[in-house]
Order: C-alpha cells, then sequence, then structure tokens
C-alpha cells in the first residue's frame, strides 16, 4: 500500500543540486519536491559492509541530505570482493572513516555522521533516534534484533536485507508504523535468533559479491520510496531471491497477532508469537546466515529429539539418522547442490537442491505418505526446505548439523 512521505521537503535546491538530481526531477512522483525530501533526510545505515557498501553509495548518489554509518570494524582486504565502498588503500582503516571519504568523493554536500560503536541496549536508542528511516545492513542476529527493537521502541521505519552465498532476502518493517498502516517487523518474520551454532556466517560459507549490489540497491530505492512517499514499499512483502535460478519470489508478512509494541532495552530475548504468513508460501530464510522461523504444528515424533530449531520444524540428530537409516525404509533428501554432494554425501540421499523446493519443482515428486528426512550442509538450508515442505502439507524433518555433523561422527 502507498505510505505518505517521511519527510517534508527542504529548502529549494541549489545549481548543483538540481543538475546532479536532473534525472530525478523527470520522474513522475519523485520531481523537485521528492528531491527536496531527499535532501532533508536523514538516514541511518547500521553496518557499512556488503549490504550497507551499496546502500550508502545510491543514498548519497541520490541526495539523501544526512547518511549516519554505525560499524565498529576495520576493512579487511577479504571485504573488497563485495564491500565497494572500501578500497585496497583502505585495508586497516576504520569502515565508518572509509565509507565516510567515498561519499564525501562522490557528494562533497552529503552529511556524513560516523558512529564508530558496536550498537547496545545501553546506547542504541540514542544512536538511532536522530534519524527518520534506518537501514539494517548487519551480519550478525544480536544487532539484528536490537536494531529491530529500537526501531518499534523509536517508531521508525526499517529496511532490512540479508544474503548468504547466493540467496538472499529483504524487506520494510516498520513496529509503530502511522494509525492505518500495518503493523509488522523482524520478529513477526523470525520470532526469536537462531542457536549461534544452527546458522554458518558468510565467512563460514561464502557469499556472492555481485549479489550485495543486487540485494543493496534494492534496499537502496526502498529507503528512497520510503522517504518520498514514493509507490509502495515492501512493508508486509519479503523479497526471496535465489540469484543462481536468477527468481525473484514474494512472501507475505503479517504481524503476529499478540505482541508488546514496544519492547524495551534489552529485549533482543522477547519471545514472540509465530509469524502469519500465507500457508502456500515458501519461508524467507535470514541472515547473515540462513533460517526460517518456521510455523509448523505438528509434533515431533516419539522417536525424535525434542528440539524447536525453527518453531514447529521437528529435528533429528546425525546419530538418530545413523540408527534410522541401519532399521532401513528412510527417505532422506539432500537439498545442497550437485556439487557439494558429489564431495560428500550421506548413503541413500536423494539430491533435492534447495531452489527446487522453494520454487515447487521437486514438490510432486516427493511422498505424502511418509516422513521426510532432510539434510544439507550444516542445517540451515534444510531447515528452511523442511518449513517449506511444511508449509506445503509433507511431514518433514530437519537433520541438526547436516552432514558436516554426519562426517565429524562418523
Amino acid at each position: 500500500m502507498p505510505l505518505p512521505p517521511l519527510v517534508e521537503p527542504g529548502p529549494p535546491l541549489t545549481l548543483d543540486q538540481l543538475a546532479r538530481a536532473s534525472r530525478h526531477l523527470l520522474l513522475p512522483g519523485l520531481g523537485s519536491d521528492g528531491q527536496r525530501r531527499l535532501r532533508a533526510a536523514r538516514v541511518c545505515v547500521v553496518g557499512a559492509g556488503g549490504l550497507g557498501a551499496p546502500v550508502l553509495q545510491y543514498l548519497a548518489a541520490a541526495g539523501v541530505g544526512t547518511l549516519g554509518i554505525v560499524d565498529d570494524d576495520v576493512v579487511d582486504v577479504s571485504n573488497l570482493q563485495r564491500q565497494v565502498i572500501h578500497g585496497t588503500d583502505d585495508v586497516g582503516r576504520p569502515k565508518v572513516e572509509s565509507a565516510r571519504d567515498a561519499i564525501a568523493a562522490l557528494d562533497p554536500s552529503i552529511v556524513v555522521e560516523v558512529h564508530p560503536t558496536r550498537l547496545a541496549d545501553e546506547n542504541v536508542d540514542d544512536v538511532l533516534g536522530g534519524y527518520d528511516l534506518v537501514v539494517d545492513g548487519t551480519d550478525n542476529f544480536p544487532t539484528r534484533y536490537l536494531v529491530n527493537d529500537a526501531c518499534v521502541r523509536l517508531g521508525l521505519p526499517e529496511v532490512w536485507g540479508s544474503v548468504l552465498r547466493f540467496d538472499a532476502q529483504t524487506t520494510v518493517f516498520w513496529g509503530r508504523p502511522p494509525a492505518g498502516v500495518p503493523a509488522v517487523q523482524l520478529r513477526d518474520l523470525f520470532p526469536t535468533p537462531p542457536p549461534a551454532d544452527q546458522v554458518p556466517s558468510c565467512a563460514e560459507a561464502g557469499v556472492l559479491g555481485a549479489l550485495c549490489g543486487q540485494v543493496g540497491s534494492v534496499m537502496a530505492v526502498e529507503a528512497v520510496k520510503l522517504v518520498t512517499g514514493l509507490g509502495e514499499p515492501l512493508l508486509g512483502r519479503v523479497l526471496v531471491l535465489d540469484a543462481l535460478r536468477g527468481r525473484w519470489q514474494e512472501v507475505p508478512l503479517r504481524s503476529a497477532p499478540a505482541r508488546s509494541a514496544a519492547p524495551g532495552p534489552g529485549a533482543g530475548q522477547h519471545v514472540a508469537g509465530p509469524r502469519d504468513v500465507s500457508p502456500s508460501a515458501p519461508s524467507a530464510h535470514a541472515s547473515s546466515g540462513v533460517w526460517s522461523s518456521g510455523a509448523g504444528s505438528s509434533a515431533p515424533a516419539p522417536h525424535r529429539t525434542d528440539v524447536s530449531r525453527g518453531p514447529g520444524v521437528p529435528q533429528v540428530t546425525v546419530d538418530e539418522l545413523a540408527a534410522l537409516l541401519a532399521d532401513g525404509d528412510v527417505y532422506l533428501i539432500d537439498v545442497r547442490e550437485p556439487a557439494e554432494a558429489a564431495a560428500a554425501s550421506i548413503p541413500g540421499a536423494r539430491l533435492v537442491p534447495l531452489g527446487t523446493v522453494l520454487d515447487g519443482s521437486a514438490l510432486p515428486d516427493l511422498p505424502r505418505d511418509r516422513e521426510i528426512l532432510v539434510h544439507c550442509a550444516v542445517g540451515a538450508r534444510s531447515l528452511v526446505a523442511a518449513q517449506v515442505l511444511r508449509d506445503a502439507g509433507f511431514d518433514a524433518t530437519n537433520v541438526e548439523g547436516g552432514i558436516a555433523a554426519w562426517l565429524d561422527a562418523r
């Protein structure tokens, strides 16, 4: 649904600003009025990494008047594969300083406010409270939930994105929007953070560098739309991208029925109700890491370890899997890619890549009259696949730890 502009128009544009924004000024619905809103806007980007880099570049190029940058890290040579706002000469420098200098080189009239700090309960409201909009490009779960909860308390809209390997997702959250606008936040999509050992990081699993630019550009567009009131933001819709197959999917997202409107400081451990999404839609996965919140209701079978890693998805350990395989008649699927399966596999596993589960093409060939055990490399992709299958009416169970745990136990 269209939303009112976040920011009132600022002063008339200068000649230099008019020249820089000449292509924006031609756009219906944006024009001079929208450009003045961008110049008056204060946008905080949390994380100057893979997603934050293209977001900062495009928001600066778009003419956002004040950009905040929150990051306590320094540039590493391994960052340069995807964090394109930094260069080789910046290795070892604080990311906030490198990003600030890159923005100044692009448009010296942009005001850059740097926050070389790690967000915590004690400072998050003070850091974010002075902005109109927050863009979350962070790569760890505690900060993601910290930022979300602060935005809910402060009534700030939040543009959110995540990437891992060849997959990504992005959306807009607004936990306390104006009257008449549906409220939705991160805890409606993923009620609680996944266990630390459940999800691999980009350093462990890898990420396609260009994918960060692709998703970061979408996030920048959403920020521009929110500031100017242009188009329909992704509020209540999650875009899920399978880059290898070149496919976007849209997952509807609604607010959980029972939730505190404004979690207080320290609410990172707040347990919320399950997300409320269309049963026919594939579950989204989050990052930096891929995991699903789950919405299934089936209880674990009696022989299962009663663990809810992704609420509603029953789990089986690799030791339990070995016992089941010894008993025979196990339907085990491997949702990794063919090259991964060729390197190592669990005996008897059928290869069903995750992309074919997400797009539904694999579903007609899977049995509906028996339990399906799902494994991947470390248990993250299989958790997504198991939830998608359960949403589609299959009896699916996740193999905890994936083939990595299987090989460790052998």
